[in-house]
């Protein structure tokens, strides 16, 4: 007979209205550096500082949890910014000359960034004064004088204009130009040749009237405003790149294109200066290049800081990012991995002080910043508490981890610091500590860990908004490389001068591809973790809180298992170091097991209770008992086609031709599999489902919506035995009165491995079990008809709730499993999400995602909602990222669809490929190489920027009259679409759960299951959507034989009804 779905009454508004309390979509905070920064300001009265980066973003950052992000309308490149001191407010130039005003403004107690005005400058080079409206070319510097009312502009054809800055608007016949100052030059200076632009503009602290103009041809001028006339006249002949005005008014420094700087003394006197007091090359004497930037700042001690970027040896050096930083004798030449966009120094401005005396130096640079303690002898870098290149190298995975305990938390940030030691005499901290964050403590701590190229874990604090470096575990001492060799060549072939001195973290280059981190994996309760790496090493850590030596464990698990006509072609596998190896205090190597072929990792999974830990490749997958040391399982996956998957991804044997050749036969199966499929059993029910289909229903029922039709997937696909997700539970796999430890294995064909495991029952109050081995049963093994790759497994207990993690039942730190009512294991493909029953395996309940949204599934993890209105109600659901960038939630069992949200663009895979879902509704995913967005998906659990700040300048009505509008936070500041209001302009004040951060403790009833289920990120195989939704093969290694007759009856009875049944 024919299904049909009667008409849906309308939406239950009480479930709307719990729907609200429960779900709702912000990106809230951007985390690590920002992408392609351009541009630097401080503002030492408010201790706050701003960033600006070619994308047009602004981002202004104080005390840890003191953020504000703003965006121009234009995509345009921030060339300057200024800070008018101690008012909150931020002057911007851009690339296209075009001038922005930016306010710092509170809205029912919490501060966030509106842009006031903007000033796009006449576009006509040149000015004619008398005939009509001013003209100015391309800005080339701003310098804001008088407490930030008025604004000189300095452009490219030598003039300087002035601008009213509460205003933007340009100030009429207060404009200087160069033939008034080339009054004041002498004849034989001038020689027909013109000043050039407008370089440097600097103001005197004391004495506001006076400028001090530098032109790029090197003439250097102190300008009288009052008088409008030149002061004093310098005479220089090299070209110039920076100019600094030292406080007393007394001292000129400029720095030129030919690696010089020269020191002029501005004293009384009425004729030009044709000679400065010191001119010095000091990487000379052969050519070098330009000092870009110059700084002077006195002690009270005699002596002075001189601090240069640039100015290396242009042969030997040229290619260095160096900053200079010169005392008394006492020279350091500071040596970085990236290029260098501005540097400042923290030191006092108040006009009665008579000396600078500096106390920090920050340099930003394209990959990072660096900040040096002036006081502290060494002039040591203080560690960033934000702010930290989360890619100081390239991120290749990342997880999650919610809740840590306190104990936990507490020994690896001790494992940190003593990575690092502060030295007994540095007493300065972090010098950007503006603001007040309100954002309540978090109860809970939240660790994000990232994977890196270079086989580098990094835990970070992600427990709030500022994202703060906890620890780095290093895996690259325990193999062999050649790193080692070319260090001690390049220290030796180095010489004393310059006195180098590396300075930051960042350093992309990897020592050998293959230690880069696949998956990671950690026990909150036992401190033990998995890395897994490139080169198919998977190494089981133990965290140590003092530094051994120990030797680590080797195993090999051969995945092929002896199959023949398969060889490996890929790259070789790391050599691990023999005897015992010194480690410091931190998660120590206790075991390293080495799949064979060494292929990349794909999944792994671990369970601390049972000491067992599963891994996965692209040939198969294996179980490690490491406790005793041994493997118990390796299974290959390959299907006997699948030859792509014996050459690597760092193989070198792959050719154009043969790619071509893969796609045009793949393209060729496609179009012609439906006449191979005619004689195949499954054909007969699409023929019965499409001629059913056609058939007109009665008027007063409504079919269900409209499906794609999806074409089934061909069962010798490359990369069809790559292992996607593996997953242990305690449940019913044998029979539905006993169960028992289990491992499943999900495969990019759809295959799903089930695996009874016998393992030794721990003695009661022990901590480990017995020696015995453990024994592995294949159990069932289930074939999604679609044959999309299986991107999640989870089994779900009698109350349909997901299991809790290893340990959390037994020591009580969460609900217990409902062992009495039947289990059910949830299933998530690339295409559609299904239950089936426990231990029967029968379809229960499904989602087919793609028939219905013409989407893929990249990213699945079960989290906990909890509801904004009542504390102790919340529901688990299924959250899912698809290949088009949209966040899905649906309820568990049932799996309807709840909500659904546009996240990610469509076109930034690498943002889709690294979202990571955490346990109470949040996500991260990358929107630049450096950058994590985060979002929310929980109406309650929200991390943003809540905070304030004391700002001077009053607010009165005729300057907030010229406020041009509220500017909205785009998605993220790089570009993407989605407008979600700045830190704090949401409306309203915060709820007691906005503020809680992203661990508030999930009520008890909303136990959790025992990680975020989710897909390889190495595995991401995109692969042609075919495959029609019907029937799963399922087989049963454990039945009785009457069971398995039974169901053979049942097979062939559903197979003679397919003709009159329309499959859904």
């Amino acid at each position: 007979m024919m299904k049909f779905r009667f008409r849906r009454q309308g939406a239950d508004p009480q479930r709307e209205k719990l729907k609200q309390e429960l779900f709702a979509f912000n990106k809230t905070v951007e985390h690590g550096f920002p992408n392609q920064p351009s541009a630097l300001a401080f503002d030492p009265e408010l201790r706050i500082m701003a960033i600006g980066t070619r994308s047009g973003a602004v981002k202004i950052y104080g005390a840890p949890g003191v953020e504000f992000t703003g965006l121009h309308r234009d995509t345009a490149t921030v060339t300057q910014m200024h800070f008018l001191p101690g008012q909150g407010r931020l002057l911007t130039l851009l690339d296209d000359s075009s001038l922005h005003l930016w306010e710092i403004v509170h809205h029912n107690g919490c501060a966030h960034l509106e842009e006031a005005l903007s000033f796009q400058p006449p576009s006509r080079p040149g000015f004619d004064c008398a005939s009509g409206p001013l003209s100015l070319a391309r800005v080339t510097v701003v310098l804001l004088l008088a407490a930030g009312d008025l604004a000189a502009l300095g452009t490219e054809g030598g003039s300087v204009f002035f601008l009213d800055v509460p205003t933007l608007t340009l100030l009429e016949g207060q404009t200087l130009a160069p033939d008034d100052v080339l009054r004041s030059v002498p004849d034989d200076y001038r020689c027909g040749k013109a000043l050039g632009p407008v370089e440097s503009l600097q103001g005197h602290l004391r004495d506001p009237t006076k400028i001090l103009i530098g032109y790029s041809r090197g003439l250097l001028v102190i300008w009288n405003r009052a008088a409008q006339c030149a002061d004093r006249v310098f005479l220089g002949n090299q070209q110039l790149e920076s100019l600094c005005w030292e406080r007393s008014g007394n001292t000129l420094v400029s720095s030129h294109s030919d690696g010089s700087y020269a020191v002029w003394s501005a004293g009384a006197g009425g004729s030009p200066v044709t000679q400065p007091t010191v001119a010095t090359t000091p990487y000379g004497p052969f050519p070098c290049k330009a000092i870009n930037k110059i700084l002077w700042r006195n002690c009270a001690s005699g002596d002075h800081f001189i601090i240069f970027s640039g100015g290396m040896p242009r042969a030997s050096y040229g290619d260095r990012h160096c900053v200079s930083v010169l005392r008394a004798e006492t020279l350091v030449t500071l040596d970085f991995t990236s290029r260098i966009i501005d540097f400042f120094t923290v030191h006092s401005t108040r006009p009665e002080d008579e000396f600078d005396e500096p106390q920090a130096l920050a340099v930003l640079l394209e990959e990072e910043l660096v900040v040096l303690d002036l006081q502290t002898p060494g002039w040591p870098a203080v560690p960033a508490p934000y702010l930290a290149p989360l890619h100081s190298s390239a991120i290749t995975c990342s997880a999650h981890v919610a809740n840590v305990p306190a104990k936990l938390w507490a020994r690896i940030v001790s494992a940190g610091e003593q990575q690092s030691p502060q030295p007994a005499s540095s007493a300065s901290s972090w010098p950007i500590t503006g603001g007040r964050n309100l954002a309540q403590e978090p109860s809970q701590r939240g660790l994000l860990l990232t994977g890196h190229e270079d086989g580098t874990v990094r835990f970070w604090d992600a427990s709030g908004v500022a994202l703060r470096p906890l620890y780095k575990l290093s895996t690259a001492g325990l193999f062999q490389t050649d790193c080692e060799h070319a260090d001690s060549l390049a220290q030796a072939a180095e010489d004393d001068w310059p006195p180098f001195r590396k300075v930051g973290c960042f350093d992309p280059y990897s020592d050998d591809p293959r230690l880069g981190v696949q998956k990671v994996a950690l026990c909150k309760y036992t401190a033990q973790m998995v890395v897994a790496g490139t080169a198919g090493q998977v190494l089981v850590l133990e965290l140590s809180d003092v530094p051994s030596e120990q030797a680590v464990s080797v195993a090999s698990v051969d995945l092929l298992q002896d199959r023949e006509g398969f060889t490996w072609k890929g790259h070789e596998r790391l050599s691990p170091r023999t005897g015992p190896l010194p480690w410091p205090a931190g998660f120590q190597p206790r075991v390293l097991v080495q799949c064979l072929p060494p292929a990349a990792v794909t999944a792994v999974t671990l369970h601390a209770e049972w000491s067992l830990v599963a891994f996965g490749t692209s040939h198969g997958f294996g179980l490690f008992d490491y406790q005793r040391k041994s493997p118990v399982l390796a299974r290959c996956t390959l299907h006997p086609n699948d030859s792509l998957a014996m050459e690597g991804p760092l193989s070198r044997v792959k050719s154009l031709k043969k790619s071509l050749r893969q796609s045009f036969r793949r393209i060729r199966k496609s179009r012609v599999s439906g006449k191979k499929r005619a004689a195949n059993a499954n054909s007969k029910l699409q023929e019965a489902n499409a001629q059913l289909a056609e058939q007109a229903c009665p008027h007063d029922v409504e079919m269900t919506p409209v499906q794609r039709r999806i074409e089934p997937r061909s069962a010798d696909d490359s990369l069809s035995g790559v292992v996607r997700c593996l997953y242990f539970a305690d449940t019913f796999l044998r029979d539905a009165a006993h169960h028992g430890p289990t491992m499943w294995a999900g495969t990019n064909s759809g295959s799903v491995f089930a695996y009874a495991l016998e393992v030794p029952a721990a003695a009661a109050g022990g901590e480990k079990r017995p020696e015995r081995a453990v024994e592995a049963v294949l159990g069932k093994e289930v074939q999604l008809m679609h044959r999309a790759p299986v991107v999640a497994i989870a089994v779900l207990d009698g109350r349909g709730r997901p299991l809790p993690e290893p340990y959390e039942a037994s020591r009580d730190l969460a609900q217990a499993p409902d062992m009495q009512g039947g289990h059910a294991v949830l299933i998530a493909s690339e295409e559609q999400f299904k239950v089936f029953t426990l231990p029967k395996v029968s379809a229960k309940t499904k989602f087919k995602l793609t028939a219905h949204e013409g989407c893929r599934v990249r990213k699945v993890a079960l989290a906990t909602f909890a509801s904004v209105a009542c504390e102790d109600y919340a529901e688990t659901c299924l959250a899912c990222l698809t290949n088009l960038g949209d966040v899905h939630v649906f309820s568990v069992p049932g799996l309807r669809p709840q909500v659904h949200y546009s996240c990610i663009r469509k076109e930034d895979i690498s943002g889709i490929a690294s979202c990571v879902f955490t346990r109470h509704g949040q996500g991260f995913y990358l929107i630049s190489p450096s950058e994590f967005e985060r979002f929310s998906l929980s109406a309650r659990n929200i991390t943003e920027p809540l905070c304030s700040l004391d700002i001077s300048w009053p607010r009165d009505t005729a300057r907030t009259s010229h406020r041009l509008r509220e500017s909205p936070k785009l998605s993220q500041a790089n570009g993407t679409a989605g407008v979600v209001l700045a830190p704090g302009s949401r409306g309203g004040s915060p709820g007691p759960g906005r503020s809680k951060g992203a661990d508030t403790p999930e009520p008890p009833e909303a136990t959790l299951s025992p990680m975020s289920i989710d897909s390889a990120t190495s595995a991401d195989t995109t692969l042609d959507t075919t495959g029609d939704v019907t029937v799963e093969d399922v087989k049963d290694f454990l039945g009785s034989s009457e069971e398995s007759e039974k169901n053979l009856r049942n097979l062939a009875e559903d197979e003679a009804r397919a003709c009159a049944i329309l499959i859904k």
